[in-house]
């Protein structure tokens, strides 16, 4: 029987800044489907990761769980310009929540991801989760239903060119204007030159990722994003 000589795709997490976030425990929940799915898993806890060209050209998806804490810790021009290139050439972007949308202010990073956190009630609140009709048959949410979630709901700056594929409904109240509630994205992919970049906006805690469409949905989006 002849060996194969497929190269097994690799996935490099990369983890750390406030531990409110729950950096490892949030991440160890998706490694075993990564493996599962043929992936090699390195893990990470420096950014200084993001300025070592070679091993991220040969990384297919970088998994990001990292949140800006007291300190305030934003990506250097050398670790952004390592990532944001690498993305460029095709390596794939995945996160959730804060530690994607909360962790850095660097502009080109902010370009990649397609959003920024702003604001969130102090409150934890349940709220629906309704998935775009028009993008119903993407591969991330083919199947799945609305859903609701008891956690923080995230008011956001995003991109127009992101593909949203699902949304909430925040109260306007928390923006400030009054009026009507609006629609906030809760779940995107883009295109960064020759990457592709999955965003949840959903993750504040274990629980809310063990959540079973949660899960599935963040789960197929880390595959999704992979080169």
């Amino acid at each position: 029987m002849p060996v194969s000589s497929a190269v097994p795709r690799s996935a490099l997490v990369v983890r750390g800044g406030w531990e409110g976030h729950a950096p490892v425990a949030t991440t160890e929940l998706f490694i075993p489907a990564l493996r599962a799915a043929g992936f090699v898993v390195e893990v990470a806890d420096s950014l200084d990761v993001y300025c070592d060209a070679e091993l991220l050209a040969g990384t297919d998806l970088v998994v990001q769980c990292w949140s800006e804490g007291e300190r305030r810790e934003d990506l250097t021009e050398k670790q952004s310009a390592g990532l944001v290139a690498a993305v460029a050439a095709g390596t794939g972007f995945a996160g959730w929540h804060g530690g994607v949308l909360a962790a850095f202010r660097n502009p080109d990073y902010l370009r990649m991801v397609g959003g920024l956190f702003l604001f969130h009630p102090p409150e934890f609140l349940t709220y629906r989760v309704e998935i775009a009709a028009e993008h119903a048959g993407h591969p991330i949410v083919a199947g799945l239903g609305d859903f609701d979630v008891h956690s923080e709901q995230y008011w956001m700056l995003t991109d127009a060119r992101n593909t949203v594929l699902a949304t909430t409904s925040v109260d306007a109240r928390d923006g400030g204007q009054g009026g009507d509630a609006v629609p906030m994205p809760v779940a995107w992919t883009r295109r960064w030159g020759a990457g592709k970049v999955f965003v949840s906006a959903v993750g504040h805690r274990v629980e809310d990722l063990r959540e079973s469409t949660v899960r599935t949905l963040t789960e197929r989006g880390l595959l999704w994003a992979a080169r």
